[in-house]
């Protein structure tokens, strides 16, 4: 019976969604909105690495997984295991700076493409709240439904995830359910495996795929996360008590 790893893992997403283009493609496609007569046609992979233009500034800044597409639109991708309270602020810096870096030879602003910033975070971090899709976008404050869709940024909160509230998104439903299950399972269901660039990932997640210096470096990751979360779980007791 195959035993499969955990795609949340770093080392485990990066190999999945940061080298398939179609892979990747499929899952920007079924989370992201984007509109309905515009799709990802096809992808291109940039450096995840994202140097200021500043050399005064020092701070570089790894994401894992940047691309674009044949509109020219940008895609930025950030898996993230557990919460942190700048994450947010590491998720606007990052498409800020993509946005900011686009080919500005001509002087004109008008060419400037949209940024796509989606985070997937196995963590909760709107705890007054059940939804798990949150969609931000600038807009105007007294008509909310006039908006620059020039930066937008989706983060989903994998633990809350219900395959009911995404009912009219079955691809969305089907690459969340992805994540969330293909760690913790033997055998695939087979909704999943019927789509093919789904059954794909679920093949590049056996666990046979891995050499085993990455299956080290896979359980190095996993005992590390162990270790922050049990590290803030004690400050936050901590805080609790004072």
């Amino acid at each position: 019976m195959a035993r499969y790893l955990d795609p949340r893992n770093d080392l485990v997403f990066k190999r999945i969604f940061g080298e398939n283009p179609d892979l990747a493609k499929s899952f920007l496609n079924a989370l992201l909105p984007l509109p309905a007569d515009r799709p990802i046609a096809e992808l291109q992979y940039l450096t995840s690495e994202m140097v200021p233009l500043d050399s005064e500034i020092k701070r570089n800044s790894i994401v894992d997984v940047r691309c674009t597409d044949s509109h020219g639109r940008q895609f930025i991708v950030e898996m993230q295991m557990f919460w942190t309270s700048g994450f947010i602020q590491r998720m606007l810096f990052n498409a800020a700076k993509a946005y900011t870096r686009q080919d500005f030879e001509s002087g004109e602003y008008a060419p400037l493409k949209p940024v796509y910033a989606l985070a997937l975070i196995n963590d909760v971090f709107k705890h007054d709240r059940s939804d798990f899709y949150h969609l931000y976008e600038l807009a105007e404050k007294n008509y909310p439904e006039d908006r620059l869709h020039e930066i937008a940024f989706v983060f989903v909160e994998l633990p809350k995830f219900k395959p009911e509230t995404l009912a009219d998104r079955k691809m969305a439903v089907l690459w969340l359910r992805f994540l969330n299950e293909t760690g913790r399972m033997d055998a695939a269901p087979a909704e999943l495996e019927a789509v093919p660039e789904i059954s794909m990932a679920l093949q590049m997640s056996r666990e046979s795929a891995f050499t085993q210096a990455e299956l080290t470096a896979y359980e190095k990751t996993l005992d590390s996360i162990r270790v922050e979360k049990t590290l803030m779980s004690g400050k936050f007791a901590e805080g609790r008590a004072e």
